[in-house]
């Protein structure tokens, strides 16, 4: 089966400097790529009559959700249901969910619209690029292998442009706004001494009975007491993705709840306080926070080794094309001070006089120890072939013209470095999960909304 990339918030920003860390977006789990609101949501076809030939399911500020659009997604999840032998909820129910999701992204896209939100061509298709290299497949081989099952690829273009959109969303209205603290990650790493879950993989199942901020005690316990009555009806045998996709209001309601492989890093707080203790199948007494009712299923678990990498000390020279030098002034610069640093000049002496990098300029072009894949693959191919102590000749990446040194190799116990930056992300997330719900509740809330059907 053909993988797709789910867009998921980046941890980190993208610096600006030189050779730093690719952008966190692309880090991706590979999950079924979740359709987003087709491109006719907007619009209405009139034949030549004057006759409209589509009906209008849902109204959403100032556009729409076409019941074709409705038939056609409600089609495509019970096929993937059937598919993975998923017992389906009634059909009403399931178009229930069908038309609130399409009505959430359509919320989500106009709003990514209104603050200026644009998917470039460039980071479409280097979405694309990475998607179709996780399958062993090119680029241009890319529309073919779609349409072998049946994908029309401009379809499939157009909603990964609109799943991106709504990733930056995300990232501007939510992740952007969490902010962690040293004493934070010093304190849960001091609560998680000892345990493993950081490192560790877990498949996880969610049903959400939503509450809202302004909920009446009578409102707070009928939610109490329907969440009570699906932990009996599972404990009691019932289907967990059936009920899911019947009664949860979870974003993941018409994926069973499955919410796929997380890292134990990317676990809300709620699922880091009860899915490691769950056995394999194990299913949580409903847990309440601001969002509602939780119930939590671990369907399964893996990992926890020691995190070893293979690191390069490096430091670099780097020098940019302007008005008054191009590419070949620049290029012959770079030979001549690399010839200099031959015949004995000091390497960092030079990097902090000449090299354009402001962050490594002061280290002396000093990079530090870093990982494979953080830097751009340009710089990452030369600084590979590299000896040690051998300097490059000059090349060319995205951000300029360099040379590079190796200084040193290691193999490198990464654990600690990754637990403390795996706790940054947990805490952002444990945030964000609740974050995220209120969120896209308000977005619905502050909506103008007209049910059609």
């Amino acid at each position: 089966m053909f993988q797709h990339l789910f867009f998921r918030p980046a941890s980190t920003g993208f610096s600006a400097t030189c050779l730093n860390r690719l952008p966190a977006m692309l880090a991706c789990l590979v999950l079924a790529l979740m359709p987003v609101s087709g491109v006719l949501a907007q619009s209405r076809e009139l034949s030549s009559s004057g006759e409209l030939l589509d009906g209008i399911a849902a109204i959403v500020n100032d556009g729409v959700v076409l019941k074709s659009e409705l038939q056609l997604e409600t089609r495509r999840i019970t096929e993937r249901l059937r598919a993975q032998n998923t017992q389906l909820p009634p059909t009403d129910v399931l178009v229930r969910q069908v038309l609130d999701r399409l009505i959430t992204q359509q919320l989500q896209l106009q709003r990514a619209e209104n603050v200026g939100i644009r998917v470039s061509d460039e980071t479409l298709n280097q979405a694309l690029a990475t998607i179709a290299a996780r399958n062993n497949v090119s680029l241009n081989e890319l529309p073919a292998v779609l349409a072998r099952e049946g994908v029309d690829y401009s379809a499939y273009r157009q909603e990964l442009r609109q799943q991106i959109t709504i990733d930056q969303l995300r990232q501007r209205d939510v992740l952007q706004r969490i902010a962690v603290s040293p004493r934070e990650v010093d304190a849960f790493l001091a609560r998680q001494e000892g345990k493993a879950n950081l490192r560790e993989d877990f498949l996880i199942s969610h049903i959400l009975i939503p509450v809202s901020a302004s909920a009446q005690p009578d409102e707070i316990e009928t939610a109490r007491k329907l969440a009570d009555e699906l932990y009996t009806r599972i404990l009691g045998g019932e289907n967990f993705a059936k009920l899911a996709l019947t009664y949860s209001s979870g974003q993941q309601a018409l994926e069973g709840g499955s919410l796929g492989w997380l890292k134990g890093s990317e676990l809300p707080s709620i699922f880091m306080d009860i899915a490691p203790g769950l056995p394999k199948g194990g299913v949580s007494e409903p847990i309440r926070n601001a969002s509602g009712f939780h119930l939590i299923r671990l369907d399964d678990r893996r990992g926890g080794e020691p995190i070893m990498e293979e690191q390069t000390h490096a430091r670099h020279i780097l020098m940019s094309t302007n008005e008054v030098q191009d590419d070949d002034t620049v290029r012959q610069k770079l030979i001549e001070i690399r010839r200099r640093i031959l015949g004995g000049e000091d390497f960092s002496a030079v990097a902090k006089v000449v090299s354009e990098d402001p962050q490594s300029a002061i280290e002396g072009g000093d990079l530090g120890w870093t990982a494979p894949g953080n830097f751009v693959p340009e710089f990452e191919k030369v600084m590979t072939a590299l000896q040690i102590d051998e300097i490059s000749e000059p090349f060319q990446t995205q951000f300029g013209w360099h040379i590079v040194q190796v200084l040193e190799r290691r193999t490198y116990d990464a654990t600690a470095d990754k637990q403390r930056q795996q706790a940054i992300l947990a805490i952002r997330n444990s945030k964000l999960g609740d974050e995220a719900e209120l969120w896209t509740r308000r977005l619905r809330d502050e909506a103008f909304v007209e049910i059609r059907i």
